[in-house]
């Protein structure tokens, strides 16, 4: 929005800066950090009034909860970051097709995960949403963005180019009935998938959110990149016009999360639920989709992956040794992995910090991609 003062620069020339991405996303980091910050003590005090408190009453997760005092704990703290991003991105993008997908993606999967946490926190079901209507949720909004990315010109061509690390040309071409429903698939994947790695990831205070920060910290310089076309060229990665005004949205995306910080940190004032992690997730993969970077987030995202396969791992090998011996085992103390960490004698605050490291070990890394083709 404020992207069109640019227009009356004749009449003020300082207003020409705003034709910049640079200066828009500082604009946007600020304002999203300044909306949390304002936003956040309103938004924990009638989370509070409404009793909309995490209740930790499942056998898998109980006795931490019980011994890190998180019982009662606001949550639906999601909000307090979609209305942080979405308000920046709003004033400080250029709408476009890369940006209207994004935030559509976004708000739609918040307004799925906030349905999946009011049913848990207030009406009391411990299963939420089921995870058909979820699943079905998710499948519409993917073919909504699936459907518009293909519909426009500016994104007909390139988001049917499949692009992997270290390779200077794509791929695969999504082309013909069998190519489009496979790139429907695999967005529906990735959606699906960094939302649930999400949302196991927060089990921590600080801990989903200090990761996701360096994600979308990644991938805002690969947004601006992919739209460069000198940047794109010299690094031998696709070109994709327009993607420059997702560094934008990236960066709200880092403003908000800073704020969010500042009241999830431990102890915790406020947890952001599936209201924030299901959207979180949708919106870095639609975006690692966007800037043609999807296998490139499973490095950026490396915690993320981490956290989803240690699950993945400790069910499959309780089920496979209940075969084999009659009785299942774990394969790690607790699941996700933070928790085996926890089991150790790991204090929350340095399993926190230790996993922060790694995630901007794995962030610069898939930074490091870029350069090696």
């Amino acid at each position: 929005m404020l992207s069109y003062l640019a227009n009356f620069e004749n009449h003020f020339g300082p207003l020409r800066a705003l034709k910049y991405i640079s200066v828009r996303t500082i604009g946007a980091v600020i304002t999203a950090a300044l909306l949390g910050f304002v936003l956040g003590p309103w938004l924990i005090t009638q989370l509070r009034k409404l009793k909309f408190g995490q209740h930790y009453d499942d056998d898998r997760t109980g006795d931490l909860a019980q011994r890190f005092d998180k019982k009662n704990t606001p949550t639906m703290g999601g909000l307090l970051i979609f209305f942080s991003v979405f308000g920046a991105s709003i004033l400080w993008a250029v709408p476009n097709v890369w940006v209207v997908v994004s935030l559509f993606v976004y708000a739609a999967l918040t307004a799925v995960g906030f349905r999946d946490d009011y049913l848990k926190v207030v009406k009391k079901n411990r299963a939420g949403i089921s995870s058909r209507e979820k699943m079905a949720w998710q499948t519409v909004i993917t073919l909504v963005a699936v459907g518009v990315l293909l519909w426009h010109p500016l994104s007909s061509e390139k988001i049917r180019e499949l692009w992997v690390p270290f390779l200077k040309y794509p791929i695969f071409v999504f082309a013909g009935g069998v190519g489009l429903l496979g790139l429907l698939v695999m967005m529906f994947f990735w959606v699906v998938g960094f939302s649930n790695a999400i949302n196991l990831t927060d089990g921590l205070d600080g801990l989903a959110m200090g990761c996701t920060i360096t994600v979308a910290l990644v991938y805002g310089i690969m947004a601006y990149i992919a739209d460069n076309v000198n940047l794109a060229d010299y690094l031998l990665i696709g070109h994709v016009p327009g993607t420059g005004e997702l560094t934008v949205v990236c960066g709200a995306l880092v403003g908000a999360g800073m704020a969010f910080l500042w009241y999830n940190s431990h102890p915790a004032e406020v947890f952001m639920g599936d209201t924030g992690s299901l959207a979180l997730g949708g919106l870095i993969g639609v975006i690692a989709f966007m800037v043609q970077q999807p296998f490139t987030l499973i490095i950026v995202g490396g915690v993320f992956v981490w956290e989803a396969l240690s699950v993945i791992i400790q069910v499959g090998w309780f089920k496979f040794t209940r075969r084999r011996h009659g009785e299942g085992r774990r394969f790690f103390l607790m699941a996700p992995i933070h928790h085996h960490f926890q089991k150790q004698g790991w204090p929350e605050t340095k399993v926190v910090l230790r996993f922060w490291i790694l995630s901007l070990m794995c962030a610069l890394a898939g930074l490091g991609t870029l350069k090696i083709r």
